[in-house]
C-alpha cells in the first residue's frame, strides 16, 4: 500500500516536527534568562568569625531590609522562618535563616547567599518563589550582602524545619517560576544618578533595594508581575486584603508636599502632623524603620519627595442611596463620633480627622473597612511609646453595617469617594 504525494499524513510530521522545535526553543530561551550572568559560586562556607563591625553593620541592614518582618513568627525564635505571605497563588513560606546547619543556612557560603539575594536561586541551584523580595534585593550591594551574611551567622541558631509552600499546580513547579523570571526579573546591581546628590542616590537605594518599598506600592498583573508604568502608584498587597497606596500620589500616600522632617517622624515614630501608620505599615515602622538612622530617613525622605507625581484619573463620585447614608449616620453617631467628632474633626494628635482624609478619601476602601474591622494602632516606638489606637469593631458590626458606616464617613463633611458595598467588604475579609 502506497501513500499519495502532498496527502495530509505527510505535512503532519513536518508541522508536528516545526512546533516542536518552537517549543524548544523557547524553553532554552527561558533557561538561558534564568542562569544569564550568574557567576560560579564559591560553596565553602567561612571558617572564622568576622570582624564586629561588620556584624554590626549586617544587623542594621537587617533591620533596614526588614528580614525580621517574615522570617520572625509572632513568639518564635528570631529568624528562625515560618511567616506565611499569602499570595492569589497560594502560601510561600519564610525559611529559616539562622546559622543551624541541618535547617537553617549554616552550611551556606558567602557567596550562595549573595546569589540568592542577587539572583533568586537557593543554595541547591532551586529558582526561588519572589516573596521573598529578590527583584529589590537583586540591587544591595555585594559588600551589604556579605553583611547581612555575617550578622545572620552571628544570630542563635535554631534547629526548625521549614514549612512546605501551599502553592496548587503549576504554580508549584520550576518551569513556571522560569517563565515567571524570563518576563518579569532581570538581575542587576544598584545604579545610581550621578546628577544627583549623595543623599538621594542613598535615599533611592534605601528605597529601591534594601527597604524594597515598590514590592508593596506597587500594583501587579494578573501573573503577579508589575505591571508597565505601575512602580510606586499603589496595589493591593499579596493577600489582597490591604491596599498599599500610591507613593506618587500626594492625594493617597505622597509626600512630595510635606516637610522632610514630617516624613523622618512618620518613618521614625509612626506619627506625624499628617497622621499615623497602621495595618501592615505599622508592622513596618515597628520592625524596621524606627531603628534607621536619622541620615537615612532623611535620605529617604528626599528620595521619596522626588518621586514623578501620577495623580490617579478621579470619576464622578455616585452619591449613596439615603437608607444607606441614614444606617450609615446613625451608625457614626452610636460609635465613632465620640472620638472623630460630629463632623469628622477628630482631636488633634490623638484621634485622626475623617474630614479630608486621604486614607478615607482613595478609590480603594481596603483599609478604611479592615481598620473598622480589626481596629486601628500605630506601633509603639521610642517616640510615641504609648499610641492611640481605635478597637476593632469586627465583632459587634455586621457586613451591611461595615458598608454603611464607611459609605457614610466616605460621602459626609465634603468627602467625595465611591461607595462601599457588602460584597467589597466581604471580599475584603
Amino acid at each position: 500500500m502506497t501513500t499519495t504525494p502532498g496527502a495530509p499524513r505527510a505535512r503532519w510530521p513536518r508541522w508536528l516536527l516545526a512546533l516542536a522545535a518552537l517549543l524548544l526553543l523557547l524553553a532554552a530561551l527561558v533557561a538561558w534568562l534564568n542562569v544569564r550572568g550568574e557567576p560560579a559560586v564559591d560553596s565553602s562556607p567561612a571558617a572564622a568569625p568576622l570582624d564586629q563591625t561588620v556584624i554590626a553593620r549586617g544587623a542594621y541592614l537587617a533591620r533596614a531590609g526588614n528580614c525580621m518582618g517574615c522570617h520572625t513568627t509572632v513568639g518564635g525564635a528570631e529568624f528562625a522562618g515560618g511567616g506565611a505571605v499569602n499570595t492569589p497563588f497560594g502560601a510561600v513560606f519564610a525559611p529559616n535563616i539562622t546559622p543551624d546547619a541541618k535547617t537553617g543556612i549554616g552550611n551556606w557560603s558567602a557567596s550562595e547567599f549573595w546569589r540568592a539575594m542577587h539572583h533568586g536561586r537557593s543554595k541547591d541551584g532551586r529558582l526561588l518563589y519572589p516573596a521573598f523580595p529578590y527583584p529589590s534585593y537583586t540591587k544591595v550591594t555585594r559588600g551589604d550582602a556579605d553583611a547581612l551574611y555575617a550578622y545572620l551567622r552571628s544570630v542563635k541558631p535554631v534547629e526548625q524545619q521549614n514549612k512546605a509552600h501551599q502553592l496548587p499546580f503549576p504554580y508549584n513547579t520550576q518551569a513556571a517560576l522560569g517563565v515567571w523570571r524570563a518576563l518579569f526579573f532581570r538581575a542587576g546591581p544598584f545604579e545610581g544618578e550621578p546628577q544627583k546628590s549623595a543623599e538621594w542616590n542613598r535615599g533611592k537605594y534605601l528605597v529601591d533595594a534594601l527597604s524594597h518599598c515598590a514590592a508593596c506600592h506597587s500594583s501587579r498583573n494578573f501573573l503577579g508581575g508589575t505591571s508597565v508604568n505601575a512602580e510606586f502608584a499603589g496595589g493591593l498587597m499579596p493577600d489582597q486584603t490591604w491596599y498599599a497606596p500610591s507613593l506618587a500620589s500626594p492625594s493617597e500616600a505622597g509626600v512630595q508636599k510635606w516637610r522632610r522632617e514630617q516624613v523622618v517622624q512618620l518613618l521614625k515614630n509612626g506619627v506625624s502632623a499628617h497622621g499615623a501608620v497602621s495595618g501592615p505599615m505599622a508592622d513596618v515602622v515597628y520592625t524596621s524603620t524606627q531603628y534607621l538612622s536619622t541620615q537615612d530617613l532623611s535620605a529617604m525622605a528626599e528620595y521619596l519627595a522626588a518621586i514623578p507625581l501620577r495623580e490617579p484619573e478621579r470619576k464622578e463620585v455616585a452619591r449613596a442611596g439615603s437608607d444607606v447614608l441614614g444606617r450609615g449616620a446613625k451608625l457614626y453617631e452610636q460609635q465613632c463620633a465620640s472620638c472623630h467628632g460630629d463632623k469628622g474633626q477628630g482631636v488633634p494628635s490623638m484621634y485622626p480627622a475623617l474630614a479630608g482624609n486621604r486614607g478615607v478619601l482613595m478609590d480603594s476602601a481596603n483599609n478604611l473597612v479592615q481598620i473598622i474591622r480589626k481596629g486601628g494602632f500605630a506601633p509603639s516606638t521610642a517616640g510615641n511609646p504609648q499610641p492611640f489606637g481605635m478597637p476593632p469593631f469586627g465583632q459587634v458590626l455586621s457586613g451591611d453595617d461595615i458598608a454603611a458606616v464607611a459609605t457614610y464617613v466616605r460621602q459626609s463633611w465634603g468627602n467625595a469617594a465611591p461607595a462601599v458595598s457588602t460584597l467589597d467588604v466581604l471580599r475584603v475579609r
